[in-house]
């Protein structure tokens, strides 16, 4: 697939770069500016290059509305301040203030689009009237770059139509994360382990079905996992529960076992009276979960099994945390498997952390993204092209290629 080598000389040219930018926001302070970090590379890149940089991305899901919580303008401040420059900022997608932004940056210079999903043909299913606003989007540029992983599972105008509309290429962001998940997917190196958590089991049904024939051993903690209990026939208590996924769930278990898949669960889980980090809370075995009690987090005999099943392998992934992580109570299994991945990557393995709360856990919990391997900007986007699903905002170079 093209790549920015492909464009030739790019100063002078505006060029269109759909970045993921889509930060957490906490009123108008940012609380995770990593994926502003994660574009880094690919927009200095092309400022050094002299090209005119428009940079372009949502936030949230306003709901192709105009609503001032989504607004942009707060990255561009963050982006300036991590490059060093000032990055103008236009009030609108494709209206008169993006042509006037647009039109008044130089080489070398970069300009911030406002949130795309404040415009109704980003996302829309129609397929006339995302074309619609993929062609004003290309009115400000000459070239177009896909530096946005995050959302390259998506049909939209700005990751998919644009691409048909100007030169495309890929951005380094995207170049690298495929790389990593073609190690992962193609003859990884094993021991190979997946460890995977968050609230719904519904949510990883195509990755576990898929990994079950190429991972050596999956690592079940979370929320979902009281899905897997309960197909063990225990009680779970007040703990979230996906009834409709326990036959599901117990045919992936009856079929690891056949095919030779470890599928570790926590032997102990902490359980609270209620959602709360103030609610009453103990340590129990795994099957003996109380009627009334909630589990939140794997216990510390689990958080130690996942620890020493990690200790061999040569290659992990991880999405997903392994309890409510944001409340201190229930941390600590969280913790504990990404300490186990960043001795991992200490020894040498390839370590993924796979984006979203899992991204957003290791960072809060006082660990740099040096101590793993890669953390993926997209947890979506990631889960989708491990399933082995196709990505559009990937399929439409592919198709530039094949022409």
């Amino acid at each position: 697939m093209r790549t920015i080598d492909d464009l030739g000389e790019l100063r002078g040219q505006r060029v269109l770069l759909r970045s993921d930018l889509n930060v957490p926001l906490d009123g108008d302070r940012i609380t995770d500016d990593g994926r502003i970090r994660a574009s880094l590379p690919t927009i200095t890149r092309l400022t050094e290059a002299g090209a005119r940089v428009v940079v372009c991305a949502h936030l949230g899901r306003p709901k192709g509305e105009v609503d001032p919580r989504y607004s942009l303008r707060p990255v561009a401040g963050r982006l300036g301040e991590l490059l060093g420059q000032d990055v103008a900022f236009a009030e609108d997608t494709v209206g008169e203030s993006a042509h006037e932004v647009v039109d008044g940056i130089e080489d070398g210079q970069v300009a911030l689009l406002e949130n795309l999903r404040f415009n109704p043909g980003e996302t829309s299913k129609d397929e006339s009237e995302r074309a619609a606003f993929a062609d004003q989007l290309a009115e400000l540029a000459d070239v177009y770059v896909s530096d946005g992983f995050g959302v390259v599972h998506r049909k939209q105008a700005s990751v998919y139509d644009i691409a048909s509309r100007l030169p495309a290429a890929l951005g380094g962001l995207v170049q690298a994360e495929v790389d990593v998940l073609q190690r992962l997917t193609e003859e990884p190196e094993r021991p190979y382990a997946v460890v995977l958590g968050g609230a719904k089991v519904s949510d990883k049904l195509g990755v576990i079905d898929n990994l079950l024939g190429t991972a050596d051993r999956l690592l079940i903690g979370g929320g979902m996992v009281f899905t897997f209990l309960k197909a063990q026939g225990h009680e779970v208590g007040t703990s979230l529960l996906e009834e409709d996924q326990v036959d599901t769930v117990r045919q992936y278990l009856e079929r690891a076992e056949e095919e030779g898949v470890q599928i570790v669960l926590p032997s102990d889980v902490v359980v609270a009276t209620e959602f709360s980090a103030e609610a009453d809370h103990e340590v129990v075995a795994a099957d003996a979960i109380p009627a009334d009690r909630m589990g939140l987090d794997i216990g510390p005999d689990a958080a130690q099994e996942f620890a020493d099943a990690l200790t061999d392998c040569k290659t992990v992934f991880w999405n997903g945390p392994m309890g409510a992580f944001e409340m201190e109570p229930y941390a600590a299994g969280t913790k504990a498997v990404a300490q186990a991945l960043a001795e991992a990557t200490k020894g040498g393995a390839l370590t993924v952390v796979g984006g979203g709360d899992s991204a957003a856990a290791v960072r809060q919990l006082g660990f740099a993204d040096s101590d793993f391997g890669h953390i993926s900007t997209g947890g979506g986007a990631s889960l989708e092209y491990l399933e082995g699903k196709e990505l559009p905002g990937l399929t439409i170079f592919e198709q530039h290629e094949e022409k």
